[in-house]
């Protein structure tokens, strides 16, 4: 058994006020014996204006906010998931990067987003990930003390055949770090979160950006832990805020062996 933390922002394009932000609630994750801790999808900078981006972003060996939590997890000595922070590769590249950190303050793997939001919700609503973002290719996973974790990153979460790779390769958690629309959560975000669960018997840990933001964009919130058996286990609305679960990782090996659906295609 471990404990969980999920961490929802409201983050902005100021990467010392998110940094302060979620150390605070680190530490109260902390306070709430967290073994594991995990932020949403961008939290050190909230932008999709790409001239801003490539103006703050750096490397990860440069990136501030990446250095202050890899020495929080150091020293509160605990493992940190960074939902995603955007890194600089070259001059004009950027990736939309999941980093996991471990107890010691050291970076195990991380994850680049694969599938970009390009939609069209309506007239008023239109996302272009692709024009901002360079799209990871590599899924991935990394064997915790507790067991498997395979990693992706809100988007991916409407495609269930990235998951079921990351299940078969061992993965009994799947985070799912997000900064999802307000028009699409109060739709799907539910009902995709708690498939993905039960299609998988993964838990899921799935921490999110809430509320509206400094530049008009309404993200929906609702960070939440779910059982691989589709039990919402803990869910945070829209404050800023910790949610903390205790988990059993022998759970989603006990669904597995009684409806073996994994050993199909």
């Amino acid at each position: 058994m471990f404990n969980i933390s999920c961490i929802q922002l409201r983050s902005n394009n100021n990467i010392y006020h998110n940094f302060n932000k979620t150390k605070k609630l680190i530490i109260k994750a902390v306070k709430q014996k967290a073994d594991l801790i995990i932020t949403p999808e961008t939290s050190s900078l909230f932008s999709l204006n790409r001239k801003e981006l490539l103006k703050n972003c750096t490397s990860m060996s440069k990136d501030f906010y990446l250095n202050g939590i890899k020495q929080i997890a150091k020293n509160y000595k605990k493992w940190i998931l960074i939902g995603s922070i955007v890194i600089k590769l070259k001059k004009n590249k950027l990736v939309n990067r999941s980093i996991l950190i471990d107890n010691n303050g050291q970076i195990k793997t991380y994850y680049d987003k694969i599938h970009m939001y390009d939609v069209n919700l309506s007239r008023n609503e239109k996302y272009s990930e692709s024009k901002i973002f360079s799209a990871g290719n590599k899924i991935k996973s990394y064997k915790l003390p507790w067991g498997k974790i395979g990693m992706t990153i809100c988007y991916d979460l409407r495609f269930p055949n990235l998951y079921r790779r990351l299940s078969k390769l061992g993965s009994i958690f799947l985070t799912v770090p997000s900064a999802f629309t307000q028009t699409t959560g109060k739709k799907h975000w539910h009902t995709l979160l708690k498939a993905r669960a039960i299609e998988n018997f993964c838990y899921i840990f799935a921490p999110a950006q809430g509320g509206k933001h400094y530049n008009g964009r309404i993200t929906y919130g609702h960070s939440l832990i779910v059982s691989p058996d589709g039990k919402i286990l803990k869910e945070l609305k829209k404050s800023e805020g910790v949610i903390t679960v205790r988990v059993n990782p022998k759970l989603p090996l006990e669904l597995r062996s009684r409806i073996p659906s994994l050993k199909g295609n």
